[in-house]
Parts: structure tokens; sequence; C-alpha cells
């Protein structure tokens, strides 16, 4: 979505027109100066963080697929910065993405792994489901002997509203193949491990 379309423009005037309504019905007058543009930039701010639906991560993967029949180690991208909405009260959550394969055949370009991450974060999700998507999506891609993808994240829903637990941290993971082993997911668990 880094070209705006005639689409997206008219999409952001809609959105714009009924964030000025929301504004109102807030309490709020939505023509007093400091938030005469602010519909729009809400607007515009909600394409951003929601572009990944106009996206294809099985298409970056593919843009960078490499054949590599030697190679059967673990392939590790951890730290992985990301930032999403959740699809419940649509804060944000953020945090850091781990994710692993081991090549069975096709390698990918490294940067093509937190490309994939910020595709599936930036859309309206579940922590469990983002998990999901993007084992599924590198396993469904590269055809890997395994696939292992941690999470590990900050919640403004529950840290701003709710139970207001200002220092929880929510993990999710998932797997395929080799890492349903406990020996290899141990290791990847020990690989991932931040020094304290």
């Amino acid at each position: 979505m880094s070209e705006v379309n005639e689409e997206t423009l008219r999409a952001r005037e809609a959105l714009a027109g009924h964030y000025k309504e929301v504004l109102g019905l807030l309490g709020e007058d939505a023509g007093r100066e400091g938030l005469l543009k602010t519909p729009e930039r809400v607007a515009k701010a909600m394409q951003f963080l929601t572009k990944g639906y106009h996206e294809d991560p099985e298409a970056v993967l593919r843009s960078a697929m490499f054949q590599e029949e030697d190679y059967k180690q673990m392939v590790i991208v951890k730290d992985i910065d990301f930032f999403s909405l959740c699809e419940h009260h649509m804060l944000p959550f953020f945090g850091k993405a781990h994710v692993a394969y081991i090549p069975k055949k096709y390698i990918t370009g490294l940067s093509k792994i937190p490309r994939v991450v910020d595709i599936f974060a930036r859309r309206l999700q579940i922590q469990e489901r983002m998990t999901m998507q993007i084992k599924d999506c590198i396993q469904r891609t590269l055809d890997p002997l395994g696939v292992m993808v941690v999470i590990e994240a900050q919640h403004m829903c529950m840290q701003m509203r709710g139970v207001e637990k200002q220092n929880s941290l929510t993990t999710t993971s998932d797997f395929t193949g080799f890492f349903q082993q406990a020996k290899t997911r141990e290791e990847f668990m020990n690989l991932i491990k931040h020094n304290r």
C-alpha cells in the first residue's frame, strides 16, 4: 500500500468521516482547532496500521527463495520488533517475534522473515493467530523440515484498561516438523534467551 490510489483515498475519506462522528459521540468538538485534522490523521494511521491486508507474505518469501540442499541446521531470526492492533479493543500490542526454520531444499533472504512478521502484525490480530499464521506461511512456502515461532508481547488492552497490569508479558509459540522433538525446541529456546 505504498502507492495511494483512488480506492485508498476514497476509503480514507470515509474513515475520516466516521472518526469525526466518533469524536462528537465522545463529547468532543470536532470543529475545534486541535481536532480539525484529527479524523484524517487517524484514518491515515489506521490504513498504515492495517496495510498487511493488502500484502502477500508468501510472495515476499518467494521473492528471495534460493535452493540450498546442503544446509540442514536451524536458521533463526530473533528479536523481530512488531506492533499490532488487538481485534477485540483495537488497542496496540507489541513485542518481539523469534522465528526459526530448518531448510529441506530452500532458504529465503533473512530480511524476508521480519517482513512476513510485519505483514501479519499489520492486521487486526490476536497474538495466538498471528503466531500460527507466521508458522503456516513459512511452512507452506519454503516446505522446510520444521518451523518454530515464539512471540512475546505486551497488550495495551491489559495495561490501559481492564485488569491494568503494567508488567505482564504474553508468550505464544507454535511449531511443525523437527520442532516437535523436545530437544530441538529446547535448543531453539536456549538460542533466543536474553542475557539479563
